[in-house]
């Protein structure tokens, strides 16, 4: 079996362990792309309690929580525990033209996904271009 070290994670767990802080890894990280006519974001939340998880929207402001509960300590003695629980929670701002009202989430395999629909004025359109004088307007004489 093969073994690797990196004295930067020992360290880390060291003083996750002496000092009782949450690791920096408590995170939600999230990928974010527009594909045609919609946004679409996956959020990463393994073990997160499906029942728990929270996406609400205010104003401009989206807000993604979720909960990880531990499991029960009694009888244990923990070797290593490097899997960060409690509420963890990411805000995005959300910019004009999307149609915030049709916004959809669905949970899988531990990832979060959000599509945000692209709303119908903002999306691109072909302006005509009228050709010959502009109507209401005559040409001065010369």
């Amino acid at each position: 079996m093969a073994t690797r070290f990196d004295p930067f994670r020992e360290m880390d767990r060291l003083m996750t362990q002496v000092l009782g802080a949450e690791r920096a890894a408590a995170q939600m990280p999230m990928d974010l792309y527009r594909s045609g006519d919609h946004y679409v974001a996956h959020f990463d939340l393994p073990g997160a309690d499906p029942g728990s998880i929270d996406v609400n929207l205010d104003d401009r402001t989206l807000t993604v929580r979720a909960q990880r509960t531990p499991h029960p300590d009694e009888g244990v003695q923990y070797l290593t525990k490097e899997r960060p629980t409690g509420t963890y929670a990411r805000q995005l701002t959300v910019g004009r033209g999307l149609n915030l009202d049709a916004v959809s989430a669905s949970y899988a395999d531990g990832v979060l996904t959000l599509t945000i629909p692209v709303a119908e004025e903002a999306k691109p359109r072909r302006i005509e271009v009228q050709t010959g004088s502009p109507t209401g307007i005559e040409a001065a004489p010369a």
